[in-house]
């Protein structure tokens, strides 16, 4: 219990100071809830995120909460995940380069009961963080206006999740989340006229909700070594209980006054159902192949934006469209028993591609396209032999017609720790 709550609070303090540093400079968090998170792991990254079918006691698959059954009597398992990334932003002409550090995951798996497991851990959902500016001629005078936008936010969800093997071979399993967040998205328009007023204007939102995921596995053996597993995940969709803020300021720079108007709407975020499937063949426990496929139903779900026509804050229909992915991958060990190191290695290939979710100025945005490859190297100490570094390398593709490509290199640096604290010494 004292390792159990010490391990805690290390944690816990890790991931508080990691969180403060995440975040994204996309310009396309500033619509939505923001660029969704990868929400994938160590162990799956670099095989293109999949994990409906992935069952392993020796990870935490958090994605589909089925997969907790798996974990044996004696584990503790905490798995802590970082990553940088270095984007370039290309728009006609114009190249720009941004780094960025992340936090991605923490989360923890064990054994209550026979074929029960509980997980524990915080993942982020979306980022926010862009800033820049642009600069229009005003008619054939010499007088320039320039509109900044900068935002700030994101969401995230700390999650129980249970899992239990409801007879041989399939189990189910859930995921109760408290999600929370916010996002500041601040617009405003200055002028080399000394006599314009100055305009801005502050969106805001804070959510504090809960969520609800769901997930499935059934395990069939094949031969005598193989073994096919098809999995499926259901996540609901529902209100946030988000209010979202609009503030207005016009600001006279001769008299210095400012003069504030300001709208709001009650309850106005909200996140979408998401359905899920996939299967995973594990072939002589050395090599595995996955494909997922993945729909969220985003265009059921309003958002609060200015109407151009009416210029009121209102709750807009269709502002977003569903979202489908498909990821494949493969996870190869040449020989898991060898006494060579290299042929104990974790070789990971895959990619994905995904469809956008949001709509910008009236046409679909960025679709993603994505390539991975990583190394599951293995830790081993006297004590120890079943933890593991998970390195992963991502290369992602956004783009959309006539608006910014971004090409984005990410390095993912995942721990496993594997413990057998529950193990009995012995002694003659």
């Amino acid at each position: 219990m004292k390792k159990l709550l010490v391990s805690g609070l290390l944690l816990g303090f890790s991931v508080l100071s990691m969180m403060a540093q995440s975040g994204t400079k996309s310009p396309y968090s500033q619509y939505g809830l923001g660029v969704l998170s990868d929400q994938s792991q160590g162990f799956n990254r670099g095989m293109g995120g999949v994990f409906q079918g992935f069952r392993s006691g020796n990870q935490v698959n958090m994605q589909n909460p089925a997969s907790y059954s798996a974990v044996d009597s004696l584990s503790m398992i905490f798995d802590l995940g970082v990553s940088g990334t270095l984007t370039n932003f290309k728009e006609g002409d114009a190249k720009v380069n941004a780094k960025t550090a992340n936090f991605e995951y923490a989360t923890a798996l064990f054994r209550v009961l026979p074929k029960f497991g509980v997980s524990v851990g915080i993942v982020p959902y979306t980022n926010v963080g862009y800033s820049y500016s642009t600069k229009q001629k005003v008619g054939n005078s010499s007088t320039t206006t320039t509109t900044s936008f900068e935002g700030t936010g994101g969401f995230r969800q700390v999650y129980l999740g249970l899992g239990y093997e409801i007879f041989k071979g399939f189990s189910l399993g859930a995921n109760i989340s408290y999600f929370w967040g916010s996002y500041e998205r601040d617009i405003t328009v200055t002028s080399s006229d000394a006599y314009v007023k100055t305009i801005a204007k502050e969106y805001e939102a804070e959510a504090s909700s809960y969520k609800l995921d769901f997930g499935a596995q059934y395990q069939h053996k094949i031969g005598k070594n193989d073994r096919l597993t098809v999995g499926a995940t259901l996540g609901l969709g529902h209100k946030i209980n988000a209010d979202a803020n609009l503030l207005v300021s016009n600001t006279d720079t001769q008299t210095g006054l400012i003069a504030l108007t300001g709208d709001s709407i009650d309850n106005a975020l909200s996140i979408p159902m998401t359905i899920g499937a996939g299967v995973s063949y594990n072939h002589n426990r050395n090599l595995i192949f996955g494909l997922d496929y993945q729909w969220m139903r985003w265009s059921k779900e309003p958002f609060p934006v200015v109407d151009e026509a009416t210029n009121k804050f209102i709750l807009k229909e269709n502002y977003y469209t569903d979202r489908h992915k498909l990821s494949g991958g493969i996870d190869w060990i040449p020989a898991p028993t060898s006494r060579r190191f290299l042929n104990r290695v974790h070789y990971r290939f895959g990619g994905s591609y995904a469809t956008p979710y949001l709509k910008i100025k009236g046409q679909d945005g960025p679709k993603e396209l994505s390539l991975s490859a990583g190394f599951g190297i293995p830790l081993v100490n006297s004590w120890n032999n079943r933890s593991v570094l998970n390195v992963s390398f991502q290369w992602t593709n956004l783009s959309a017609k006539n608006l910014v490509t971004e090409n984005q290199f990410r390095i993912t640096i995942g721990l496993t720790f594997n413990e057998r604290w529950f193990a009995k010494w012995k002694v003659d």
